[in-house]
């Protein structure tokens, strides 16, 4: 009698350890052979994988949004009065508030000198919550410092950056420079995230060159470990 048996291993496991997956075919009479083949999973093909469902995952929250960042730090400023620092588009994975719903997080410096987080919703621009820091002093000086003197706020440095694609985050940067300046960034579909420099006395739009720099080392160690 003519037997068939087919054994196969599962490979899931290797999917997540890097490790080798096994199949056995067993086909022939009572005398026959066995064949073995391997299949072996790059654990770099699996990370490349995550990273590229990352990105297509901050491209779909960046198209789904259809309250710009502008909009979102106007309406927080509406809701809390103060100078909004920085704006950033959470997903839902990110938000811890609000029962992780995605969100715009902006950070309003008021008068006063208190920092207050405000939520916005991303899709009807409503104030969904909004909490005081109350961690002391937390750059408050540095931060008037940087800002005194400049004409260009947030809303108006992510309109600035907006024709290079959706804004998904702005922040003031007063760190190793000899002025402070507006860092924007912003995604375009089926396009990596992108930097920009937004000059706060003119407005000027540049491309981060640190940025550059960062994705090109990231090219020369992919290149290096092929």
């Amino acid at each position: 009698m003519k037997r068939n048996i087919v054994i196969a291993a599962v490979t899931a496991a290797a999917l997540i350890t890097g490790g080798t997956a096994t199949a056995l075919a067993v086909s022939g009479d009572d005398g026959g052979t066995a064949r073995q083949g391997e299949t072996r999973v790059s654990e770099d093909d699996a990370v490349r994988g995550g990273d590229a469902r990352d990105d297509d995952r901050d491209d779909e929250r960046a198209v789904s949004s259809k309250v710009t960042a502008a909009d979102a730090i106007a309406a927080a400023l509406r809701h809390t009065p103060g100078t909004a620092v920085s704006a950033e588009l959470e997903d839902a994975d990110d938000a811890d508030d609000d029962g992780g719903k995605a969100a715009w997080d902006v950070d309003v410096l008021s008068g006063g000198g208190t920092w207050h987080s405000v939520r916005v919703d991303p899709a009807t621009g409503k104030v969904l919550g909004s909490h005081a820091d109350d961690d002391g002093d937390d750059g408050t000086a540095e931060v008037r410092a940087a800002l005194k003197g400049t004409s260009v706020d947030a809303a108006e440095a992510a309109r600035a950056a907006a024709v290079h694609g959706t804004v998904t985050s702005v922040d003031l940067d007063d760190d190793d420079r000899r002025s402070a300046a507006w860092d924007v960034e912003t995604r375009s579909g089926g396009k990596a995230e992108r930097d920009w420099t937004v000059d706060p006395g003119t407005g000027k739009v540049t491309a981060d060159r640190s940025d550059d720099g960062d994705d090109s080392a990231d090219d020369d160690n992919d290149g290096d470990d092929d």
